[in-house]
């Protein structure tokens, strides 16, 4: 079936939040019914169609052609299909998804992933601060679910991550899977200071040594059998982290400031 597209008409002057335009939301409505959709700004008042030309599609494939780090919140709480963005995005993308994929052919703005319950996010670009984490007011990140950046991400990527993956194919900021209460974070690239800080449980794999904070404790070499499984469940996802994890050489314990059950391991 043919995507359903939205044709970029021109960049836009304000932020706009494309949350409504996702599968589930937009499946039985037509290119006219779609453009007359108001869309959530900070300024004036716009519909779908001012910002895009709709072209008639299956929504469970949404396609925008041309992408804006105005365009904030693209994907939120979806729960299936696939919604790629040919460009840039703004902040919150892929925020509370439950299922289906998202691909951001591009860069993405802060906080994606936010709040992810399930489904795969893609980022071909560069991510922002705080990828997976969450937002003012709640007390934990991604609950489930893959994200997979190929470029670098911004501080606190993971900040706080309670399950799911979280892949860095490049280099992340400071205080990479600070908070972690569970899951896995991969950082390929060279990773800030004080990855996994007040950290409980969870696995960071770090392709490069880096800064730890001297709560961390070594805690000998990387367990062949477990370097070996993790490789194999993150490999279907990036080549590149399964050879990070295969690449794991020293294992430190921690945070020991909080409960310490976490655990970071450093390719030699």
């Amino acid at each position: 079936m043919t995507a359903l597209r939205f044709v970029l008409r021109g960049t836009p002057d304000q932020r706009l939040d494309l949350s409504p335009l996702t599968a589930d939301r937009l499946a039985g409505l037509g290119s006219v019914a779609i453009e007359a959709l108001p869309l959530q700004t900070g300024r004036h008042k716009v519909t779908v169609g001012d910002v895009f030309r709709v072209h008639s599609g299956d929504a469970s494939h949404i396609l925008f052609e041309g992408g804006s780090d105005r365009f904030d919140r693209v994907g939120e709480a979806m729960k299936s299909g696939v919604l790629e963005v040919e460009g840039d995005a703004g902040q919150q993308v892929g925020r509370l998804m439950a299922g289906g994929t998202l691909i951001i052919r591009g860069n993405a703005g802060g906080w994606a992933a936010s709040g992810l319950l399930g489904g795969r996010v893609e980022v071909l670009g560069d991510a922002g601060g705080f990828l997976g984490g969450p937002v003012s007011g709640e007390r934990t990140g991604m609950r489930g679910g893959i994200v997979l950046v190929h470029g670098k991400a911004g501080p606190r990527a993971a900040d706080r991550l309670r399950r799911g993956l979280v892949i860095i194919e490049g280099d992340a900021g400071e205080h990479a899977g600070s908070g972690m209460v569970a899951g896995t974070l991969v950082v390929c690239g060279a990773a800030g200071p004080l990855p996994g800080i007040l950290m409980r449980r969870g696995t960071i794999v770090l392709g490069r040594p880096a800064e730890l904070a001297p709560s961390f404790v070594v805690s000998g070499g990387a367990p062949l059998v477990f370097s070996g499984l993790l490789a194999r469940a993150v490999g279907p996802v990036s080549e590149a982290a399964a050879r990070c994890v295969r690449d794991a050489a020293a294992r430190y314990a921690g945070d020991m400031a909080v409960l310490g059950k976490g655990e970071v391991f450093v390719a030699g």
